[in-house]
């Protein structure tokens, strides 16, 4: 029924206000027979396929329609000779249209550019993938790309009525009534996807028997069972890929455990690789959360063997409580500011020269140069520390780690505090117990 239903016009189609109200961009252009070349980008069930076809009937060309599941270069240069020869006996132009586009590859998408750049046809494009990444960058700026949005609640109850009143093309002849409870789960349950929600209807329909009058009454329970489990819209490399992982991250950044667990959800039962997920928590324990909170690490690093161990959907389990105790922890990228000051400062001053009291000795020749020599060992002294350089003579003084207010880095603050003031004074008046540190690989 999805595709009996179809809009024909523009004045049936249902949502895009932004491209097709009464001063969307778009609206105008067709209005005006002034169609450029495009990409329609939106989620499934969001009308690329209707508008192309809209547009199509609308303009005065000539459309042929190709699958880029199943075309390859043949099929475009045929579409090509017989655009070219149109154009040249009749005057008349040809709308090109590809749908799943992102699927054709770099050299079909080539083929396709010097046609759009000349006129010889116009190119429409639908794909669900993010132009960016999927058309290539010559044949993007040829063309215009429109952004489709998922359909509102509302917008898919304006085509679920309307289709249960249309005596030609859906239900009117069943006579089919549904139950208001029931249109508000499925218009719930179809995420914005046009073709979900018509087609689960007409499912609903063959699954309730007409009662005496003949007539078809749906409730929400026959709605459950068209549907089934709701399929959440996801991708292992697309922009639900990444826009979900983004979201996830900054929530536990964010100190919010309940977007943190919603967000997991999101990705695991969309299918999402679990071990994707728990390497994300390990970077961020370390990036977001740090010195703060060192356990936080553990957590994390733990949850990512327990996944690994006993795999899903079990993982979900410690998944679930790394997610809200790295949510719920103390947070601090100083680790993060740390080293970014230290590259910086690698960056600036090149390759300093390792002090010679630094240097291991492991020969007697390199101890005759000098290496290791007045070296201090810090275990040798009171409180196991001993005011001692350790930059390279141009660095010294130089701070690059800085540490945060939270958690467990306040201690650290205080130590190093207490250390710079206090106890570097102490540990020179400190007599030390051995001049050489016990011997090693390493000195």
């Amino acid at each position: 029924m999805a595709t009996r239903m179809r809009p024909r016009t523009l004045d049936e189609y249902v949502g895009q206000a932004h491209l097709l109200g009464a001063k969307g961009v778009l609206r105008q252009a067709i209005a005006l027979d002034r169609i450029p070349s495009m990409v329609l980008w939106g989620p499934p069930g969001s009308g690329k396929t209707s508008l192309a076809a809209i547009i199509g009937r609308t303009a005065k060309a000539k459309i042929a329609g190709l699958s880029a599941v199943s075309a390859g270069v043949a099929d475009l240069r045929k579409v090509v000779e017989e655009a070219q020869t149109r154009l040249d006996l009749t005057g008349q132009r040809t709308i090109l249209f590809i749908d799943e586009i992102h699927r054709f590859s770099k050299s079909q998408q080539d083929a396709i550019l010097p046609f759009v750049e000349d006129g010889t046809v116009t190119l429409i494009g639908a794909t669900t993938e993010n132009p960016s990444f999927e058309v290539n960058a010559p044949l993007l700026s040829r063309t215009r790309v429109y952004k489709l949005e998922p359909l509102t609640n509302a917008e898919v109850l304006t085509l679920v009525e309307r289709s249960l009143g249309d005596t030609a093309r859906g239900l009117g002849e069943q006579r089919v009534t549904v139950q208001p409870e029931a249109l508000s789960f499925l218009a719930r349950m179809a995420d914005g996807d046009a073709r979900v929600a018509l087609n689960a209807l007409e499912l609903a329909a063959t699954l309730v028997a007409p009662d005496d009058s003949g007539r078809r009454c749906v409730t929400q329970d026959d709605m459950v069972k068209a549907l089934q489990r709701r399929v959440l819209p996801h991708d292992k490399h697309g922009d639900f890929h990444y826009d979900l992982i983004s979201a996830f991250i900054k929530s536990v950044r964010g100190s919010d455990p309940d977007a943190a667990v919603y967000w997991l959800a999101r990705m695991l039962e969309g299918g999402e690789d679990p071990l994707f997920v728990v390497r994300r928590m390990v970077i961020l324990a370390s990036e977001d959360i740090g010195l703060a909170d060192p356990q936080a690490l553990s957590v994390a690093v733990a949850a990512q063997q327990a996944v690994h161990f006993i795999g899903m959907p079990e993982g979900l389990f410690p998944l679930t409580q790394a997610a809200l105790y790295l949510a719920a922890a103390p947070k601090s990228n100083s680790a993060l500011r740390a080293y970014a000051a230290a590259k910086d400062a690698v960056q600036e001053t090149g390759n300093r020269s390792v002090p010679l009291h630094l240097r291991n000795a492991p020969t007697g020749l390199m101890a005759a140069f000098g290496h290791g020599k007045d070296y201090q060992y810090p275990h040798s002294f009171e409180g196991n520390w001993v005011e001692e350089t350790y930059m390279p003579q141009e660095l010294q003084g130089r701070r690059f780690y800085e540490p945060g207010t939270q958690g467990f880095e306040r201690e650290l603050a205080e130590r190093l505090e207490r250390r710079a003031t206090g106890q570097a004074a102490k540990g020179q008046d400190a007599s030390p117990e051995t001049d050489e540190p016990p011997e090693s690989s390493e000195t």
